[in-house]
């Protein structure tokens, strides 16, 4: 097998992965980009709603919305810039990294027991590698 059909083997069974994963989301009705901006905000900490679309990579009105059903939940905070009142800061909740624990517990259970499952000891160990390289891969 040449490079080129590995990256298409691995890309299908990547996108396999992630749609399956997203299938075992709790039904809290957010969408992925209000997700991932929580995501972003739990692991990175407080951003301005310019650098969250840019970083998101969506358009400022669509990052309005998104903030604004946020910030309706209470899973995230608008605050005023300390040093500029013009711009807001945006930071998580506690409601907010809640509703992220239980998303990433869930599917990790999900995950953990189809691995349980389904794998060999010696294929959990290959597993353990092969996600070492796709993190490589991802950066």
């Amino acid at each position: 097998m040449d490079d080129n059909e590995l990256a298409v083997e691995v890309r299908e069974a990547v996108s396999r992965l992630a749609r399956r994963l997203r299938q075992e989301r709790p039904p809290h009705e957010l969408g992925l980009t209000s997700l991932s901006v929580l995501s972003r905000l739990y692991r990175l900490g407080p951003a301005g709603p310019s650098a969250l679309a840019a970083a998101e990579n969506v358009q400022p009105q669509s990052m309005t919305r998104a903030l604004a059903t946020l910030v309706e939940r209470g899973l995230v905070a608008r605050e005023p810039h300390p040093t500029d009142r013009r711009q807001t800061v945006i930071s998580i909740t506690e409601a907010g990294r809640a509703v992220l624990d239980e998303d990433r517990s869930r599917r990790d259970a999900w995950l953990a027991e189809v691995i349980a499952q389904r794998l060999t000891p010696a294929e959990r160990e290959f597993l353990r590698a092969s996600a070492k390289l796709l993190e490589v891969l991802a950066r």
